[in-house]
C-alpha cells in the first residue's frame, strides 16, 4: 500500500453482510445513484458524476465479506479550474474496504491505497470520500437512507 494514503474508519450497527451488499451491488445508495455492481471479482463498473461527463470505472478484484477492492481502470475527473492531468490521477488506485466484527455490528477501515497528498486532486477527493464514506455510507447502513450524489 502506498503511504500516505486517504483512508477513514466507521463503527456500524450493521452486519457484514449488509456492509457487504452495500459496497457491491448496493452503492447508488449511497456514493452515486449513477453506479453499477459488483457481483463476482472481474466484474466492471461504472460510477457516474457530474451529468456523466465525469466518472471513473473500477474492476473488482476482491470480493468477499471481509474485504471488498476495487481498481479505478478508467477515469475521468472533470473539474473545473483545475489542470488536465486532474482528470486521470484516480487510474490505477484502489479504493479497499475491510471488515470486522464488532460487539453490536462491524467496523469498516477504508484505504483509497494511491490517492495521496502529492495529487492535484487530493482535498476534493479527500471531502469527497469524507462525505460519502464517513457521512452517506454510515448513514445507510445505520437508518436505511444515504445520501448519494444525484
Amino acid at each position: 500500500m502506498t503511504s500516505n494514503s486517504y483512508e477513514r474508519t466507521i463503527r456500524t450497527t450493521a452486519s457484514k453482510d449488509e456492509v457487504y451488499a452495500a459496497l457491491t451491488t448496493g452503492i447508488a445508495h449511497w456514493w452515486t445513484s449513477d453506479a453499477g455492481v459488483f457481483e463476482e471479482p472481474g466484474d466492471i463498473a461504472k460510477f457516474g458524476f457530474n451529468g456523466k461527463r465525469g466518472y471513473w470505472t473500477f474492476k473488482a478484484t476482491t470480493l468477499d465479506k471481509d474485504r471488498v477492492e476495487l481498481e479505478c481502470v478508467e477515469a475521468l475527473h472533470i473539474h473545473e479550474g483545475q489542470p488536465k492531468e486532474i482528470e486521470t490521477e484516480w487510474l490505477g488506485t484502489r479504493a479497499i474496504w475491510t471488515m470486522s466484527d464488532r460487539a453490536n455490528g462491524t467496523e469498516i477501515h477504508f484505504v483509497h491505497d494511491g490517492l495521496t497528498p502529492d495529487l492535484l486532486c487530493f482535498d476534493i477527493c479527500e471531502a469527497g470520500w469524507d462525505m460519502f464514506f464517513v457521512d452517506s455510507l454510515q448513514a445507510y447502513l445505520d437508518t436505511g437512507t444515504g445520501k448519494p450524489h444525484a
